[in-house]
């Protein structure tokens, strides 16, 4: 039985507050932060664990933005 994939456009966890600071999905957590730890040496489950109210994707998503960004730049 083969099994439909179906491909669907995520948005961008990325939002900015009244400040201007760059927030992960509906959480507190910052892209600075994300960006830090990850620098660092943390994975991908080690950030999850440091910030429980990140999700899978908004963690991947956001060092993707990351990558993306320095890789381009």
């Amino acid at each position: 039985m083969l099994m439909a994939l179906a491909i669907v456009a995520e948005t961008d966890p990325l939002k900015a507050n009244e400040d201007g600071v760059i927030l992960i999905g509906k959480t507190r957590v910052t892209l600075d932060t994300v960006v830090a730890v990850f620098k660092q040496g943390a994975t991908t489950e080690e950030i999850l664990y440091r910030y429980p109210s990140l999700s899978l994707g908004d963690v991947y998503a956001t060092i993707t933005f990351y990558l993306s960004k320095c890789i381009s730049s």
